[in-house]
């Protein structure tokens, strides 16, 4: 199993983008976390796809885009036109979840299923074989900052262990209040793909980057 750093670009200094987008490329990060967010699903408003589009050709990390947006359907061929390599929508914005991952897969981008902290894991049984990922929140998806929800560790936990039994090979990212204090935790508990944000982008973030790395290969 692969274990990969995303780190969100919602934390990161957008005056220097680029430039901070590179030194967690160079420290070892292979994804780059796009948050975005429509004010419908959650009620805050991020970015969208002419920002994707502009970076696209900036770094070869992996695009993995999130979107927290209320029938993400509507707007999955145009993220995969701006760049995406990975599109993650949420289960419980979809009001036909497997159309959605189809769509997904026409446009040739890998396939992320979320769920937020009050969605019980076994909510993506039935789907389990048709993605390529479970993104797992951590916190209330929509704001920066919170804590970490600890009872996530058990949803982890059991996503892993049906994953294995039904012999899927199944990446699971977590998203929200993870800091090098507690990676270990998430990891212990079956995640592979760690999203972080604030605890990459504030301060120096090639050097966050490159402590969360060398916490990941001991994993591997």
């Amino acid at each position: 199993m692969r274990y990969e750093l995303a780190p969100s670009i919602l934390a990161a200094d957008f005056k220097e983008l680029g430039a901070e987008m590179k030194r967690t490329e160079d420290n070892g990060a292979g994804y780059l976390h796009f948050d975005v967010m429509d004010g419908m699903f959650v009620p805050s408003i991020s970015f969208g796809m002419p920002v994707l589009a502009s970076i696209r050709e900036a770094t070869a990390q992996v695009k993995d885009v999130h979107l927290m947006v209320q029938e993400p359907i509507r707007y999955i061929e145009a993220f995969g036109e701006a760049g995406a390599d990975l599109i993650t929508v949420h289960l419980e914005a979809c009001e036909d979840v497997a159309a959605t991952i189809a769509k997904i897969r026409e446009t040739g981008c890998k396939v992320g299923l979320s769920i937020c902290p009050e969605t019980d894991a076994a909510a993506v049984d039935p789907y389990l074989d048709q993605v390529d990922m479970i993104l797992v929140m951590s916190v209330h998806p929509g704001f920066g900052g919170q804590k970490f929800i600890p009872e996530s560790l058990d949803k982890i936990r059991q996503i892993r262990r049906t994953a294995e039994e039904r012999g899927l090979s199944v990446d699971i990212e977590v998203d929200g209040g993870i800091y090098l204090t507690n990676v270990r935790e998430v990891l212990d508990a079956g995640a592979n793909i760690i999203v972080a944000g604030s605890a990459v982008f504030r301060g120096d973030a090639g050097k966050n980057t490159k402590d969360f790395m060398e916490i990941m290969r001991e994993y591997e």
